[in-house]
């Protein structure tokens, strides 16, 4: 057998599915055999592999054993003269193991293999080819040097900035999203360093090859998309701390005393550096616009406050504890309401916001009907305060989406212009995805990968037209229909186009969603059916108050509910469970997963949406219609519902 490929997966099912597809086309002619290792993925890969690729070989772990462990199972049972290690958010050319195994074939000396990358855009991913991490090689990359200067033989020795990008060059290091590795040399040098639980394992591998006297080959006459960042969220303080760690285990592994105590003061003053940035920037990101929002209320409010007192009341009327105590509780009510609206919520909505202070405002003069004469300061105010916070917030929001302000989109400010480029009758099927998508786009052109005159409905033109269609129809979006157009023109198109007001999305054959990525540091957008409307985040939010209020509703009235439940024992046991975010009142039934659509991941319930039928026999096949229908078009009265009809089963 010529080649094994092996793949670790965790809960990338639709990046993984595309992988396969392309690598299956890739496969043509060669005798060959792949291995895909699940490190326990809670989404729905296994059976999605089971029901459209039963020729993969699948070793299913009940844990997540790491990167090197898992590899290595399957290296252990390959029976291919080539191991690639391949990620499974990459997409191959339809020539690459042809190319890259014939070039293997012609170098003997070649131990190890990597490829030109691309990432979701187009862009050239510069780990395709790296030097050896030194201490001198990472001071220039921890302290930003080596970006600044990317193409100094010097400082830019991390990524070889200097090396051309599109030459065969040997290198130090190469990315473990892809390493071509004789079977031989890793009998001869060994599998895995099983200590690397994920990243470093690259290096290490690379290192060891040339240790061993073979060469690291930077191939880029085939290239491959990476959705970089599909699988790790690279800017997370555990990516940090995990990282770096790797990079400290390799320099005790393999450098000398005196290097590796250099290297490590370097890591370690990276790792804090790097890890209290993060930190910093997650927390600064996510309170900006709530910091904002308490600014601009409080000043506008303040100076009401002090017109209103000085032009109406001529005398300093308010006490000190208004200014204190009181504004902050007005702004700290209408804050909650917005939360609870969505308004800190992406897409972030003006209608939300506004939407928000309404509620608030509504709150405020409830409570001040009910408050004691002595504490009722002026409603004056509280109305002109709204008017401020639904104008200024407002406009906060406008001004933020026109200038871009840390990356802020209003739900509207982005018209989704989509191109489909395949096959019409397989565009047609996509746009239908899309059109049933929770995002839907406000405009869908078919583009025919075929140059034929033939115009049908939808239909704006050919491929060959591609760059006119875009500029005349205002594209800011292409999809490719992977059934209709094989890897390399996808690739040859994005590296033509290289618009970075494009982005670019595949379509695999047959599936209900659409793969693509943005950024480097983001998880790509995943068009779906929307099934997924309870994982929305103002339904996750109402569905976890319902489950506490009434949890305490439940407890208060205890006495006197528990007589009208049927098994009163674990009543009590499941209010606290609920109570504590365990369980939830309303889940899926579990024995009647049927369906072959992806449902998302709820906590278990104690009841389920057939209990809204508490006099009807539901049959399974109906139960698991329930589940996906609950699933789909979540709202808070279904819950109500499901738990007023179904009130004797909540001792299940």
């Amino acid at each position: 057998m010529k080649l094994s490929i092996i793949i670790v997966n965790y809960n990338v099912e639709f990046y993984l599915e595309q992988c396969l597809l392309s690598v299956q086309k890739a496969m043509n002619g060669i005798d060959g055999e792949i291995w895909v290792v699940d490190n326990n993925s809670v989404d729905y890969s296994i059976r999605m592999l089971r029901e459209k690729f039963p020729e993969v070989n699948i070793i299913q772990n009940e844990i997540n054993v790491g990167f090197s462990v898992a590899n290595n199972q399957a290296i252990k049972q390959a029976k291919g003269e080539y191991i690639l290690i391949l990620n499974p958010d990459t997409i191959v050319e339809e020539d690459t193991f042809h190319k890259t195994l014939e070039y293997m074939k012609s170098n003997q000396k070649v131990g190890g293999l990597g490829v030109k990358m691309l990432d979701g855009r187009g862009n050239f991913l510069p780990e395709s080819k790296r030097g050896l991490p030194k201490p001198s090689v990472a001071f220039y990359k921890i302290f930003g040097l080596s970006r600044l200067f990317p193409k100094s033989k010097i400082a830019g020795r991390y990524h070889l900035g200097f090396l051309d990008k599109d030459e065969i060059h040997e290198v130090d290091v190469l990315a473990g999203a892809f390493m071509l590795i004789p079977k031989k040399v890793l009998d001869e040098i060994g599998l895995l360093d099983e200590r690397f639980f994920m990243y470093g394992e690259d290096i290490d591998l690379s290192y060891r090859i040339t240790k061993a006297g073979y060469k690291n080959i930077y191939f880029p006459k085939t290239t491959i998309i990476h959705f970089k960042g599909e699988s790790t969220k690279k800017s997370s303080v555990n990516y940090v701390f995990v990282f770096y760690r790797a990079m400290v285990l390799f320099a005790e592994k393999h450098f000398s005393s005196t290097h590796a105590n250099s290297f490590k003061f370097l890591i370690n003053l990276a790792i804090y550096v790097r890890a209290f940035a993060a930190v910093l920037f997650r927390f600064f990101h996510r309170i900006f616009l709530p910091l904002l929002d308490t600014i601009l209320l409080f000043g506008g409010i303040y100076l009401i406050q002090q017109y209103w007192e000085k032009t109406y009341l001529n005398v300093n009327s308010y006490p000190w504890y208004y200014v204190v105590y009181v504004l902050p509780a007005y702004i700290f009510i209408w804050l909650i309401s917005s939360l609870l609206s969505g308004a800190y919520d992406k897409p972030y909505s003006i209608w939300k916001i506004m939407k928000g202070i309404g509620l608030g405002t509504i709150s405020l003069l409830v409570i001040y009907a009910l408050l004691p004469e002595s504490l009722r300061f002026s409603r004056a105010i509280i109305l002109f305060s709204t008017i401020w916070g639904m104008f200024s917030l407002s406009l906060a929001r406008f001004l933020l989406s026109t200038f871009r302000i840390k990356d802020f989109v209003l739900d509207k400010a982005v018209d989704k212009r989509i191109a489909i480029i395949g096959d019409y009758q397989e565009a047609k099927r996509v746009a239908e995805l899309l059109r049933s998508s929770a995002s839907a786009p406000g405009f869908i052109g078919i583009i025919n990968s075929k140059n034929t005159e033939e115009y049908q409905d939808g239909l704006i033109g050919n491929i060959e037209q591609l760059e006119n269609l875009i500029t005349i129809y205002k594209m800011n979006e292409l999809v490719f229909c992977s059934a209709s157009m094989d890897a390399s023109s996808i690739i040859q198109w994005m590296t033509h186009l290289n618009d970075s007001h494009i982005a670019y999305k595949i379509a695999p054959h047959e599936s209900s969603a659409i793969i693509g990525s943005q950024s480097i540091s983001t998880a790509g957008n995943l068009y779906m059916i929307d099934i997924d409307g309870i994982l929305k985040p103002n339904n996750k939010r109402a569905k976890r108050l319902f489950d506490l209020f009434a949890s305490l509703f439940y407890l208060i009235l205890l006495p006197i509910l528990i007589w009208k439940v049927e098994k009163k024992g674990s009543f009590l046991k499941n209010i606290c469970l609920v109570l504590f975010g365990k369980k939830s009142w309303v889940g899926y039934d579990q024995n009647a997963f049927l369906s072959k659509e992806k449902l998302p991941s709820i906590k278990n319930g104690v009841l389920f949406p057939k209990d809204a039928f508490p006099d009807k026999l539901i049959s399974t096949e109906i139960s698991d219609k329930l589940n996906l229908m609950y699933a789909q078009d979540y709202k808070l009265k279904n819950d109500f519902q499901i738990v007023l009809k179904g009130h004797r089963e909540l001792g299940r």
